[in-house]
């Protein structure tokens, strides 16, 4: 005992308090480390002593009931309104302490095969013998990055954007291809298939990569013709599902997808952190004559260890492994187009109820995605005060980026959410709107509803059409919710047509 006190004499006075506070109560035996004490009767200055150690814990006790107190006063229950990361189930959360596993063993083969298979049925895969899922740990940039260095090789692809995470595309293609054509058109306004086509009788394209939904706008790009578009001209689809999987349908079968990419904490209702990609048999197999470009996403690799050993090349991050198994397990439980239909409605609620307010839309109806819905910022309006008020509320929303920023708000509806919390999130959304006044000299009229005046809406900025480094036209456009089009050429320029073409094919 004294040698335990001599490498750590800290203790020495948790023991002696331990020791006078028994004390207080009768003469009693101590068995500490085997060491067997008889404890006399009490001194008066161990008495004093002993108040004073009650007294610290008691305050202790009471500054950590506070603390605690004010915690669950603010964020008793964060509402993540968001595209991603989002509100997960409660099995799901206790599914990342399940159990300790070692990744080279038989219990993460088996949950490995678990989470690929489900995979496959969340994607309603008719020919499952002929598809593979890999699962990465990383991020969906991660899996977006593994597809796009190890597909490509020296043939030719064309990325197609209309937000951020179509220019991510092009970015990370950028890096590993040198064959990577782009064209580019405005953030929310949908993609321009008279412009591919006409891109693609020009260039011997391989590949077509775009993001199925362009969360920074809330655009739902159309695979069905996309892919068609794509089979015509004998090139495959690479897509970028991250935001997409689980909320919305996708037909790899269909819509000649050789490729597809995606993430734990979205639609699929997990945490961040793992990625996955989801490819024909055929078209992994192709992958091995391919050198490699990058040694940890090496999407061949990926493959190659989940057909021979159930395993990753690399350790993975198990407790993620066991939520993103709940979670598949939880959607097939409830049925995917059940989950879908659910996000769906979500969505609608949350489109009515805010129109009911007189919040006005960036993208037409039809051109929404389920997943989340972008809403202009009213005039009078500060956003950053705004989402602070919603914050203060335990609602968190997302802000508009690029372009858009202190323009448009986020609402998503991905989220483990009850109609509770949804008509909990319109109503702190009715209340804080409301705080907003605007003096009326302030020479600025709110119309009954909220919408906004065109000039105030706002822009995208020009749109460069570019092809072989010539300027040929530019366009601003926008098109509001309530289907007026509010679209401006640049002075100078004639029969302005969406799209920037840039190449180096």
């Amino acid at each position: 005992m004294s040698g335990l006190f001599t490498y750590y004499p800290q203790l020495t006075n948790i023991y002696q308090a331990i020791v006078i506070i028994l004390k207080l109560y009768a003469s009693v035996t101590v068995n500490t480390c085997s060491l067997v004490i008889r404890v006399p009767k009490i001194h008066p200055a161990e008495l004093a002593l002993a108040s004073l150690v009650q007294g610290s814990i008691e305050r202790s006790k009471s500054a950590n009931e506070r603390c605690e107190a004010r915690t669950i006063c603010r964020m008793e229950k964060l509402l993540l309104f968001t595209p991603g990361p989002v509100n997960v189930a409660a099995n799901v959360r206790a599914a990342v302490g399940l159990e300790d596993i070692c990744h080279r063993e038989l219990e993460f083969e088996d949950l490995l095969r678990s989470i690929e298979g489900r995979l496959l049925q969340l994607f309603e895969i008719r020919n499952e013998q002929d598809y593979q899922a890999v699962v990465i740990t990383g991020s969906g940039t991660a899996a977006n990055e593994a597809m796009l260095s190890s597909v490509v090789g020296d043939q030719n692809i064309l990325i197609l954007s209309n937000g951020e995470f179509g220019d991510r595309l092009h970015a990370i293609s950028q890096v590993h291809n040198q064959n990577t054509g782009f064209i580019q058109f405005p953030w929310g306004e949908p993609i321009n298939l008279e412009v591919v086509a006409e891109y693609l009788q020009n260039h011997q394209i391989d590949f077509i990569a775009l993001a199925h939904h362009e969360t920074s706008s809330g655009m739902l790009n159309p695979l069905g013709t996309i892919g068609a578009l794509a089979r015509v001209n004998g090139s495959a689809l690479l897509v970028d599902c991250v935001s997409s999987a689980g909320a919305e349908s996708i037909d790899m079968e269909r819509d000649n997808i050789a490729f597809c990419s995606s993430s734990s904490s979205k639609a699929i209702g997990s945490y961040p952190g793992l990625s996955f990609v989801i490819g024909e048999v055929l078209e992994y197999e192709k992958l091995k004559s391919i050198p490699a470009r990058s040694a940890y996403l090496n999407l061949y690799k990926f493959f190659e260890f989940a057909i021979g050993r159930s395993q990753t090349p690399n350790t993975p991050a198990i407790p993620l492994f066991f939520a993103l198994d709940q979670a598949l397990a939880n959607i097939l439980n409830e049925g995917v187009r059940h989950r879908r239909a659910k996000i769906l409605r979500t969505a609608k609620i949350l489109r009515h109820e805010m129109k009911e307010l007189g919040l006005t839309f960036f993208l037409n109806t039809e051109d929404m995605s389920s997943v989340l819905t972008t809403v202009f910022v009213p005039p009078y309006v500060d956003i950053a005060v705004f989402r602070q008020r919603l914050r203060e509320e335990s609602i968190i929303i997302y802000a508009g980026k690029g372009p858009l920023k202190d323009r448009v708000f986020q609402i998503g509806n991905i989220g483990e959410f009850s109609d509770t919390d949804v008509f909990q999130f319109i109503a702190v959304l009715r209340e804080t709107l409301n705080k907003f006044r605007i003096p009326e000299d302030a020479g600025i009229t709110i119309l009954s509803q909220h919408v906004p005046d065109p000039p105030m809406l706002p822009t995208v900025p020009p749109l460069s059409v570019v092809v072989n480094g010539e300027v040929i036209f530019s366009k601003t456009a926008l098109v509001d919710s309530l289907g007026s089009d509010h679209s401006r050429t640049i002075p100078g320029d004639s029969a302005p047509v969406a799209g920037e073409i840039t190449s180096s094919i």
